[in-house]
């Protein structure tokens, strides 16, 4: 775990935990902070959701969902849950079409032949949802299936041979093992590919290399200096991200709660839909970096944070959070 340094603004600790792997990995982690007596859990590993939020909820330890949205399945279990606060991010449909406008506009207008395709953490169902959209949007089908149907043929692991698109050579990959993945990856890196299309975390861990070796590359990550950095100077030719990070309102959400005033949807959690936005030159990508400080700052978030004195409704916070932490 890594103990992040305290926000200025407001008097909490967080603490990170190191990469989970597992579902076993995930309970073992939320666990330990209930025993450590953390006051809150915020979720961005998308392991056994349902089960974190139940043992959340068990032990009185607010819980909020940071990344994607639980299944419609175990939504509509956890959202009576008392200490499970709610979500905030892209649902599976706005996961599919991110994928599929990326591959839409690579087949379309950059008229790809040959690509890299990275799947990154698969079967994590965002980084699913983005690919089935990414193989739709490029003309192609997984095991027969194409459109959203696609993300069902995925259940666990990606067979590539079942990959097919017509007119366009692919070679394809996912998750990440130190000792194997960067193998995999130059092994594609030499074959020149017109382009190396990512569902996530290229810029991560590939963008140097990518930017060295000339190869534009896509990914679906988020607008940071770094990756306009990237668009500026280096081949990163399209980026699709969430502009307004979903941290800052799930902030709130837990502050709510703990000030007394909890947020509720009729007595349940909340659930706030954010998009994707899309930049294909570096300027697009300027427009959508925080050039002038942080989305969420203390001022905005404040207006989204329910006290005693001051009562929060469930329309104010989701307008706000709709619209990027603008008020007009």
């Amino acid at each position: 775990m890594t103990e992040l340094p305290a926000p200025q603004n407001y008097n909490v600790k967080f603490t990170y935990s190191a990469t989970l792997d597992s579902n076993e990995a995930a309970k073992t982690q939320t666990e330990n902070w209930i025993a450590q007596n953390y006051h809150a859990v915020i979720d961005m590993a998308n392991l056994d959701r349902i089960g974190i939020a139940d043992l959340c909820n068990k032990n009185s330890v607010y819980y909020v969902v940071a990344s994607g949205v639980m299944t419609e399945v175990d939504w509509n279990v956890a959202k009576d849950y008392k200490y499970f606060l709610g979500q905030v991010g892209p649902n599976d449909d706005a996961e599919y079409n991110a994928g599929l406008a990326m591959g839409q506009y690579y087949k379309d207008t950059k008229n790809v032949k040959k690509v890299g395709i990275y799947g990154a953490f698969v079967p994590n169902p965002m980084h699913v949802n983005r690919l089935a959209g990414l193989i739709t949007g490029l003309g192609g089908t997984y095991d027969g299936a194409t459109g959203a149907a696609i993300a069902g043929k995925i259940t666990q692991s990606v067979d590539s041979t079942k990959i097919n698109i017509p007119g366009i050579t692919v070679s394809y990959f996912d998750g990440f093992n130190p000792e194997t993945t960067f193998g995999q990856f130059g092994a594609i890196a030499a074959s020149q590919p017109d382009a190396f299309l990512s569902v996530g975390m290229a810029t991560t861990f590939f963008a140097g290399s990518l930017n060295d070796a000339n190869i534009e590359y896509a990914d679906i990550d988020s607008f940071t200096a770094d990756n306009y950095g990237h668009m500026n100077d280096g081949k990163l030719g399209y980026l699709a991200g969430k502009y307004a990070s979903s941290v800052g309102p799930v902030w709130a959400l837990i502050q709510s709660a703990a000030n007394g005033t909890p947020i509720r949807d009729n007595g349940k959690a909340v659930s706030v839909l954010q998009n994707f936005a899309v930049a294909k030159t570096a300027a697009e990508c300027n427009a959508f970096t925080e050039a002038e400080g942080p989305v969420w700052n203390k001022t905005v978030l404040d207006q989204i944070i329910s006290t005693n004195e001051k009562n929060v409704s469930l329309a104010s916070f989701k307008t706000l959070v709709e619209n990027d932490g603008k008020t007009a």
